[in-house]
């Protein structure tokens, strides 16, 4: 027999063992491995972002707890050994709902959240606008992510099902359209997770997705427990929430076990219980997030209760703490309040930096490949990787070759943008930079009133400060005709022509004004260019591109003049001169600036080697040829094709440009300096006069002088 004392001491041996495994398995939490002693819990461990009990975040920590309630009945959270995962290549279902450019740049953050973290092939099932659709499918179509599939559902169409139900929410009827996402997605889908945009995760999804296994048979939609007081009806005097279970669920985070739903009649069941709710509550308050609830009221059976880490709830009244603090192992958040990263939370700094660490985060980096998940690619991505195989990286013109053949991600309209009434010789201002000629913007809004279309080159962490500069900027918010496209950096050369043709295909007007953002155009000139197109009876009749005549001044700070007149007496006072006569004169000479002076109508002039004149043309014309990356010919290729194509050259008697003074450029100063620079160019050069050729036949036969013209300086 074992002495009496025996057995507590194998007791404490054999649970100072069990926390030991507890510290291996878990990721070094005691805790969490004394609660799993206990039998506690029910739903994985898992590695994500912490937050101790100060509020300051100390790096990576271990655990997902299941959410047990309370006597206050708020979540808490406990944990057990780890469940398994989907397969590793499993295809993963997401369903966003998004509208307006305000959520597409939302979208974005989250997939990135999402691909950060993800092992598993992804499925983004998006309903959306127009507008939302436009920029999306533009981004996603040159972002090339592999094992990501994206499809399209028309909102639109959507509408008219939830239209009746009057909604105080935000989001207006698209806070409702989660409601007939069974009917709306494809029939044979069987289960989707439905997320927010407004959610930011901190967690493989494949761990979310895990959680179907947890239903039973009659559960057909997971979510997390509303962590505020909002269901209780205690917020405020005269408080009428929508009926809910306990505290409520929140639904910014679903799990739609779909064809459960379909086979339980769900359309009948939401509509019928939002019909007879509505005759006493006057509207939907959440959207729908209280018709789910009165459902579920209902129909509790439904519901499958998820871990609070899964939809850690940002709002205006939250409780999240309680779930946060305890838990320790956040796995997304919901930034749920109308004030979105400006509400007010102690530990606000840590989850901007969360959300923050996504939205600036290079989108580039996110193109890797899943590993041992075959994923065919698109028949353009795959074209590509074949071509960038077959370059010599000893190629002393590698980096020009391989910057040619880049797709940069584009984000068309990142800001708001009222689309030009119809208009038929209506003028849109077409330009590109880059983050240092952003203080260009303002004067430029104020010298041309019309619609401009402007690419910018930018990073990731750029866009957001070209944002905050915009909204920021009197001048710049109030205009909604200006059409802001974000061309994502990428590569050591400035796709210039690349950046110009996104620009010039979101122009919406007849006919475009091709600019550089370093000039200001006369105050006047919009109104003469559309009167001049009308008057010289452009379109079908003729074929023409009329010259803006160039100037420049070496002065930051001078009177811009109003008329031609004044604008003739600062070139004779040597203050404006003919744009670069000191530099590059054959540029702009054709344009006859002595003619110009006297000129009283529009005069023709004939092409020139190098001619690169600032001109008017319609929208459908040629696209800038996007092998010239850096500095040199990029415009003279254009103006090139524009003679091929027997556009006729028409020299506007009182239009006029001026380009102020800047820093040089990278890629001039590149250009000046390196003699390999300037041989790759002419490189470019050759092969374009050579394709010229090829395209146009004899009557290109002209432009091969140009081989044997003078470099560029």
């Amino acid at each position: 027999m074992l002495p009496r004392g025996r057995p507590r001491a194998l007791g404490a041996a054999a649970l100072l063992l069990l926390l030991l495994l507890g510290f291996l398995l878990f990721g070094g939490d005691l805790e969490c491995a004394r609660r799993a002693r206990g039998g506690a819990g029910f739903f994985p461990c898992a590695l994500a972002p912490r937050i101790p009990q100060d509020g300051r975040p100390r790096g990576a920590a271990a655990l997902d707890r299941d959410p047990p309630t309370d006597p206050g009945g708020h979540n808490r959270s406990d944990c057990v050994l780890p469940r398994p995962l989907p397969p590793r290549c499993e295809l993963l279902h997401v369903a966003i709902v998004c509208a307006g450019h305000h959520t597409s740049r939302d979208v974005v953050t989250l997939v990135k959240s999402l691909l950060f973290y993800r092992k598993n092939p992804l499925h983004l099932h998006l309903v959306a606008d127009a507008v939302a659709r436009n920029i999306l499918e533009t981004l996603f179509h040159t972002w090339m992510l592999p094992a990501v599939r994206v499809s399209f559902y028309d909102a639109n169409e959507l509408k008219p099902q939830v239209s009746w139900i009057p909604n105080k929410h935000y989001s207006g009827l698209y806070g409702l359209m989660k409601l007939v996402l069974p009917g709306a997605l494809p029939p044979d889908l069987a289960r989707v997770i439905v997320l927010d945009t407004d959610v930011t995760f901190a967690s493989d999804i494949a761990e979310l997705w895990a959680l179907f296994a947890h239903f039973s048979d009659e559960q057909v939609i997971g979510l997390v427990e509303n962590q505020s007081d909002w269901y209780l009806g205690n917020l405020w005097r005269n408080h009428k929430p929508w009926p809910a279970l306990g505290r409520g669920f929140n639904t910014g985070v679903i799990l739609l076990w779909l064809d459960r739903l379909r086979l339980a009649g769900w359309e009948q069941m939401w509509k019928l219980t939002a019909t007879q709710e509505l005759l006493t509550l006057p509207a939907t308050s959440l959207a729908d997030q209280d018709i789910f609830n009165a459902v579920i009221k209902g129909h509790p059976a439904l519901v499958q209760s998820l871990p609070c880490v899964w939809n850690v709830q940002l709002s205006d009244h939250t409780l999240a703490e309680r779930c946060y603090l305890e838990a320790a192992d956040i796995k997304a958040i919901h930034w749920n309040s109308p004030k979105k990263l400006r509400v007010k939370n102690k530990h606000a700094e840590f989850f901007r930096n969360l959300y923050l660490t996504f939205l600036e985060y290079d989108g580039n980096l996110l193109r890797r490949e899943l590993f041992g998940c075959p994923s065919p690619r698109p028949p353009e991505a795959e074209q590509l990787q074949q071509t960038l195989a077959q370059l010599n990286e000893e190629d002393a013109c590698f980096e020009f070759r391989q910057q040619q053949l880049t797709v940069h991600r584009v984000h068309i309209t990142f800001l708001p943008h009222e689309p030009p009434p119809p208009r038929p010789h209506d003028v849109t201002l077409v330009a590109q930079l880059s983050m240092d000629r952003l203080q260009m913007l303002e004067a430029l809004c104020r010298h041309w009133p019309g619609p401009m279309s402007l690419a910018l080159y930018l990073t990731d962490a750029e866009a957001q400060q070209f944002l905050r500069f915009v909204e920021a900027s009197e001048v710049l918010s109030a205009r909604q005709n200006v059409a802001y496209h974000v061309v994502y950096r990428e590569g050591p050369l400035y796709p210039i022509n690349q950046i110009r043709n996104v620009a010039l295909a979101q122009a919406l007007t007849p006919y475009v004004f091709l600019s550089d953002i370093d000039f200001l155009p006369a105050y006047s000139l919009y109104d003469y260019l559309r009167a001049s197109i009308e008057q010289l009876e452009l379109g079908s009749r003729r074929k023409a591109a009329l010259v803006v005549p160039a100037f420049e001044t070496l002065h930051y700070q001078f009177s811009f003049p109003t008329s031609k007149a004044e604008l003739l007496a600062l070139l004779d006072a040597g203050s404006v001169y003919t744009f670069r006569y000191h530099e590059w004169p054959r540029g702009h000479a054709p344009t006859d600036y002595a003619r110009w002076r006297e000129a009283q109508a529009p005069y023709r002039v004939q092409w020139a080697v190098d001619y690169e004149p600032y001109v008017v043309v319609p929208r459908d014309c040629p696209r800038y040829d996007p092998r010239f990356v850096g500095f040199g010919w990029n415009k003279v290729a254009h103006i090139m094709e524009l003679d091929a194509q027997e556009y006729e050259f028409l020299v506007l008697p009182e239009a006029f440009t001026i380009h102020l003074p800047h820093t040089p450029s990278l890629d001039i100063s590149r250009f000046r300096s390196s003699t390999t620079y300037r041989d790759c160019l002419q490189a470019l050069k050759d092969e374009f006069l050579q394709d010229l050729s090829r395209h146009y036949g004899a009557a290109a036969l002209k432009y091969l002088t140009a081989l044997q013209q003078p470099e560029a300086p």
